[in-house]
């Protein structure tokens, strides 16, 4: 199956979106040919695996839209411009018939795209933009498959983020009507099934297909459930007028959303999102999750995913500097800093193994002590579980009120915070070859727990920082202290 899907090229575009950059890894893993087209292909080629093919251009260009489809039996067509510009309509419709004209030319067998559901007659300006697309990549003759899918869950995901922000931050929340209206939210899963199972579809049709789970609810369910599963009490106190400019500038102060992109996202749900037409699910041999099942995975592989990488490298290529508090990303805060260490990496670890126990914090221990007895007095562990070994650790170890959740000696140490808190805490240490000598980093990460964990967070974030930087600098005098001591012995 991989060697007769590698014979098979595609291209995606929209790759460096939310969809696009989940689907072309997919794609290259199930063994197809993958080109992206990206405006700024350095800033993706570094997120794509070996082997998927990235090239510049925009689809406003004639010429770069038939020179990525050259070759390609297959296109993905995942733009849009929603929050880009007042025009958003004008230019989706201008770059769907550039795309649709060189994909006839070029002769691409077929185009896959996702749009928006939404019933006719009551569309926001942003959907009807979504379902015009669809009918010009249709009207070049090429056979195009439509999907249109209402919410779609997952982490990262606009409307998720969205929800997310809402039922974190705010736990009483003023919900306007739109709050009640129906959608038929999609996991990110099932919405990567779809597209990629168009690929196989037999014939040269077009063909448009409503897509979604198998519940049909309305924002406030969402907002509800993902309360509940991140265990949440939240007050919804309904009021019969609040505009989508006002609706949006709301969710501005409170969520990620953009204003702009805020009030197409409220437009687009003041009518119900539902499948009306089930022909998808006849067609195509999938079963998608319903709500609280889609909702449950987007967390879990949340987790997995920051289990997986080091949160440093997430910090880096969020783009985002440091401002007070630390970075947020996706539910979690990240407050990360570094320092030169002139000995090699093996050394710098050592002190970062031994920290914690009858050797202490390196900083502020009297702080330390307060914290750990404070800890107690609200029947937490506090700091008199110690360490079982004052030299090395091992995953599982308890170190005080931490346990080890990953140790690769030399270079990393990640504990996880077992004390009671709102939310959950991990401090990682992560060490690298530098010119010169090696970099420390120290990256603490939080998952506040509603409204409580984020004012527990940034009240104590002044102190964090003293200790934190003290701790780093003091990390630094005893790896060089290590390595003079050794070099003392050595030379004796």
């Amino acid at each position: 199956m991989s060697n007769q899907n590698s014979a098979r090229r595609v291209l995606v575009t929209g790759a460096s979106g939310y969809v696009g950059g989940r689907l072309a890894p997919r794609l290259a893993a199930a063994g197809f040919g993958v080109r992206c087209l990206a405006r700024r292909p350095e800033e993706l080629a570094h997120r794509m695996p070996g082997g998927v093919e990235v090239v510049g251009g925009d689809l406003r260009d004639p010429a770069a839209a038939r020179s990525a489809l050259e070759g390609v039996e297959s296109a993905f067509y995942l733009v849009h411009s929603m929050g880009r510009s007042e025009h958003f309509a004008s230019e989706e419709a201008a770059m769907a018939t550039t795309f649709a004209e060189a994909a006839r030319d070029s002769g691409v067998r077929r185009i896959i795209y996702l749009g928006g559901l939404g019933a006719d007659g009551r569309l926001s300006p942003h959907l009807a933009s979504r379902q015009r697309v669809g009918e010009l990549l249709r009207a070049s003759g090429v056979p195009t498959i439509e999907f249109r899918a209402s919410i779609v869950i997952g982490s990262g995901s606009l409307s998720f983020e969205m929800i997310r922000s809402l039922v974190e931050r705010l736990p009483v929340m003023v919900t306007p009507r739109w709050v009640s209206k129906k959608a038929q939210p999609i996991g990110i899963e099932d919405l990567l099934q779809y597209l990629i199972a168009a690929l196989a579809l037999e014939g040269s049709t077009s063909g448009v297909f409503e897509i979604g789970g198998k519940d049909q609810v309305s924002y406030r369910d969402l907002l509800l459930e993902y309360a509940r599963q991140r265990g949440l009490h939240r007050v919804m106190i309904p009021v019969p007028v609040l505009t989508p400019r006002l609706s949006s500038l709301w969710l501005a102060l409170v969520t990620p959303v953009y204003a702009r992109v805020g009030r197409q996202l409220v437009d687009s749900i003041q009518h119900d999102t539902v499948v009306t037409d089930e022909r998808a699910l006849a067609v195509f041999p999938l079963r998608p999750a319903g709500m609280s099942a889609a909702i449950a995975r987007a967390l879990a592989n949340e987790d997995r995913e920051f289990a997986e990488t080091r949160w440093s490298d997430a910090f880096s290529s969020s783009g985002l500097s440091m401002h007070y508090g630390g970075v947020s990303l996706h539910r979690r805060i990240i407050d990360s800093r570094a320092i030169n260490v002139p000995v090699p990496p093996a050394v710098a670890f050592r002190p970062i193994e031994r920290i914690g126990g009858a050797n202490g914090w390196y900083f502020a221990d009297s702080v330390w002590t307060l914290r750990g007895w404070l800890d107690l007095l609200a029947g937490g562990v506090g700091m008199r579980r110690g360490r079982r070994d004052p030299e090395q650790l091992v995953p599982g170890d308890a170190v005080d009120w931490w346990r080890v959740e990953a140790v690769d000696r030399g270079v990393r140490l990640r504990l996880r915070a077992e004390m009671k808190l709102p939310g959950r805490a991990w401090l990682q240490f992560d060490v690298e070859r530098a010119e010169g000598g090696s970099v420390v980093r120290q990256t603490a990460l939080f998952d506040p727990r509603g409204l409580l964990g984020l004012l527990y967070w940034y009240a104590l974030y002044p102190i964090h920082v003293i200790i934190f930087r003290g701790m780093l600098r003091e990390i630094q005098l005893r790896a060089i202290a290590l390595a003079s001591s050794t070099n003392s012995t050595t030379s004796v």
